[in-house]
């Protein structure tokens, strides 16, 4: 289940770190080339569910096998085409197929790993889509720098990934315990049109679009910001600043310690403080200063985050893998949302705008947390 979250993730974001090369080779201004991320993203979050659906009649392994595959070739070939608007669409099936893991990973392990082992097994799979995220965007940056192609640094990306999902196919145990289980479309859409009726389910889907659309704003323009001058900063360097994601494996395990002592709505909030003080950091002229910037913001985005998606399970009375797959549609599609929006936003008025952008998306999260989530450390808000 690594190498899964490692083939999955890595080619997901790797066009993130080159954005700026991307925009300069294919002469496209930030918003379009954005578009490669909010593409990829957008396709994800309207497959999950028809992933999980397939995954309930056809088997998990299977699934996660076929996603892999149409991700890897739709990957591929993205880097061999020259039409922009081909570009996209290639990222969009991309994304989609790599909806079939993002979707189906976590019921696997549920249904193949003994009780005892299965923290340890979703945390290995969780490793691995961190890993997997952070090697692709460091990886794409540095390559493209060295060979000035961002096609060979992306490309690159997608060796990587096709490697980890071959060692999937070959390492991943045969399904001992799975059930086929007809159930239909009409059931699925029942369950979800169900959790999005729930006023708390509502306000964590809020949390999930907001947080994660502000976060990938932040990354996929402050790039374009620091590679201009006054900064004037090299593609290898930029994509160095998403080391600042290490900071997030240590903020999320200690949100969901802090929730059991001060509640998940005081958790949410401080995420928020957190996001909304990394976002004023980065109005300084100083790359240090910047750096603990994103540093501060990447915390408290995974400890929001953390909080958020265990929320979405917890407060699921039942059809907990539709309430599952209705956070990961809210959270990419936040992604690809705000993340694109904000390409309009910087060509406008430059980081000023963005981040002012990502700050009020901020506060609604907060505000909307703060009134929909009961201040308590109960199990359900």
């Amino acid at each position: 289940m690594f190498c899964a979250g490692v083939a999955t993730f890595a080619q997901l974001y790797a066009p993130q770190a080159v954005l700026p090369a991307i925009s300069a080779g294919l002469s496209v201004p930030p918003a379009q080339a954005a578009l490669l991320v909010s593409a990829a993203t957008g396709g994800l979050a309207m497959s999950v569910l028809w992933w999980s659906w397939l995954a309930d009649r056809w088997g998990r392994v299977r699934t996660m096998l076929l996603a892999i595959i149409v991700a890897t070739l739709a990957g591929a070939a993205f880097t061999f085409v020259a039409s922009f608007p081909v570009m996209v669409a290639l990222r969009f099936v991309e994304g989609a197929g790599l909806g079939g893991v993002a979707g189906v990973a976590v019921a696997y392990i549920t249904e193949e790993t003994h009780a005892a082992s299965m923290a340890a097994a979703t945390g290995l799979y969780i490793s691995g889509t961190s890993l997997g995220g952070l090697s692709g965007r460091l990886l794409s940056g540095p390559l493209t720098d060295l060979t000035g192609s961002w096609r060979v640094g992306v490309g690159s990306v997608i060796a990587l990934s096709a490697v980890a999902g071959v060692l999937f196919a070959v390492l991943v145990p045969p399904p001992r315990r799975f059930t086929p289980r007809r159930t239909s479309l009409v059931q699925v859409s029942r369950l979800a049109l169900a959790h999005l009726r729930n006023p708390g389910m509502r306000t964590v889907f809020v949390q999930a679009f907001c947080l994660m659309g502000a976060f990938v704003t932040i990354y996929n323009y402050l790039g374009f910001r620091l590679e201009r001058p006054p900064f004037a900063l090299s593609p290898t360097v930029t994509s160095l600043l998403f080391l600042s994601y290490l900071a997030g494996t240590w903020s999320s395990s200690r949100a969901t310690r802090s929730a059991v002592r001060f509640g998940r709505r005081t958790v949410l909030l401080g995420a928020g403080t957190l996001m909304l003080t990394g976002l004023a950091l980065t109005w300084v002229v100083d790359v240090a200063v910047i750096i603990v910037g994103l540093v501060v913001l990447t915390a408290g985005f995974f400890a929001g985050h953390a909080i958020a998606s265990a929320l979405a399970g917890i407060m699921a009375e039942e059809g907990r893998a539709q309430a599952t797959a209705l956070y990961n549609f809210f959270y990419y599609a936040g992604s690809s949302v705000l993340g694109w929006v904000g390409g309009y936003l910087f060509s406008a008025g430059g980081w000023t705008a963005v981040s002012m952008f990502c700050a009020i998306v901020v506060a609604v999260a907060m505000l909307v947390a703060w009134s929909g989530l009961r201040p308590s450390v109960a199990r359900t808000p």
